[in-house]
């Protein structure tokens, strides 16, 4: 991939300050988006004027890609490393403890951040080709542990299922990692490993989720609710940078005056698509506790509500991933509404917990993998294409509560 450098100049030095280039870029990425990442704000960061950062990188757009070229490289060196394991359980504990190693490397600063990765959907063709390319080969090295030899029973289909979940809870967890000290690194470890490899369930626990009702979540206004939709799934395909006005209103076929209509700018519009998200995840949770049921039949009914409704035609929900591209008070704001949630996920869990119906595993870290793998979900159509919308739910639903290396 050509990313404007200088190739003849390959010297060491040259190397060092294209790394420091990179590295002040990723924090940048990782605080305000492609978006607001700018070459002449990179320059500040790095000491440089901003004509000395077009010598390493001609364009922004190369400059964002080659970030998140560099994280997935480092990424899959961890991944590759990975494979030593024997068993499939092996492999996601040594995947497990390599992340969390390097990013106890990265929380003291010994190590550039590894890039958020939600903002790849914001570059443009040119560049967007080759790193979503090399995204998809480290997605292939996730599967690949997976499909380990005591896993011979797993379909591609449900190792790509499974997959999806690995892969977005090393993601996702750049999202709470910060709230606990490096030390606690290893117990992490231990916990998740625990939670993916054994889930949720206790032993003769039956599958038996119940479906909710989470259509008056949508609201009353059916042409707002179309609205918000729109942009849900701009968002969610093209990254906040792509779904600009002109494409939700053609989208809708309507003016840019309608869009005015209900917004009065773009952030209100993607704050606006995190409260439907918000209140549809909030409905189901509020509908599950009503449940005549103990909490390992709420808890699961809300899972499998929650992903068929990500596949079905009102979904999906906003992906997570666009907070980053939020001004900070919007996100804060947001940020503390989806906290709110995920605490209410740890509530059930600490309950079915107490009263047996679920395994001993710890609470809140359950709660965030939960999130990180609902969350996930709105990408199944893409990663189980030709799948229909029941049999891809139930392929991906149930691991997380019975463990990735169930049957």
């Amino acid at each position: 991939m050509h990313d404007g450098t200088l190739a003849p100049t390959s010297t060491h030095r040259f190397n060092l300050k294209r790394e420091a280039i990179v590295s002040a870029a990723t924090e940048i990425i990782n605080r305000h988006g492609v978006k607001g990442m700018t070459l002449a704000g990179v320059a500040e960061k790095v000491g440089l004027i901003t004509t000395s950062v077009t010598y390493y990188f001609k364009k922004k757009e190369a400059l964002a890609a080659a970030c998140f070229i560099s994280g997935i490289e480092r990424l899959s060196t961890v991944l590759i490393q990975a494979r030593d394991g024997p068993t499939a359980s092996d492999r996601i504990r040594l995947l497990l403890q390599l992340y969390l190693e390097l990013n106890a490397r990265i929380a003291q600063g010994l190590e550039p951040p590894i890039p958020v990765f939600s903002d790849i959907r914001a570059l443009s063709p040119e560049f967007h080709g080759p790193v979503g390319a090399a995204f998809g080969g480290m997605f292939r090295k996730v599967r690949s542990l997976l499909q380990a030899p005591d896993t011979r029973w797993m379909s591609r289909a449900a190792a790509s299922a499974r997959t999806q979940i690995l892969l977005e809870q090393l993601l996702w967890s750049l999202a709470w990692l910060p709230r606990y000290d490096v030390e606690d690194y290893p117990r992490i470890c231990e916990r998740m490993h625990d939670i993916l490899t054994l889930g949720l369930a206790v032993p003769g626990a039956a599958w038996s989720p119940q479906p909710l009702d989470v259509t008056g979540a949508t609201g009353a206004d059916g042409a707002r609710d179309a609205f918000l939709l729109a942009a849900t799934r701009l968002i969610n395909q093209r990254g906040y940078r792509g779904a600009s006005v002109e494409r939700i209103s053609a989208v809708l076929s309507v003016t840019k005056g309608s869009f005015y209509h209900y917004h009065s700018a773009k952030d209100d519009v993607v704050a606006a698509c995190f409260g439907r998200s918000f209140e549809i995840v909030r409905r189901a949770q509020a509908e599950a506790r009503a449940l005549p049921w103990d909490e390992w039949v709420q808890l699961t009914s809300v899972a499998e509500t929650l992903v068929d409704f990500q596949l079905s035609e009102a979904g999906p929900l906003l992906r997570t991933s666009a907070l980053t591209a939020l001004p900070e008070a919007i996100r804060a704001q947001m940020i503390e509404q989806s906290a709110r949630l995920s605490d209410r996920f740890a509530g059930m869990i600490s309950d079915g917990v107490a009263h047996g119906v679920m395994r001993p595993v710890d609470p809140i870290i359950a709660a965030q993998m939960l999130t990180a793998t609902l969350n996930a979900a709105a990408d199944l159509p893409v990663i189980l294409q030709g799948l229909g919308r029941a049999e891809a739910a139930a392929l991906y639903t149930k691991p997380l509560f019975t463990g990735l290396l169930s049957r």
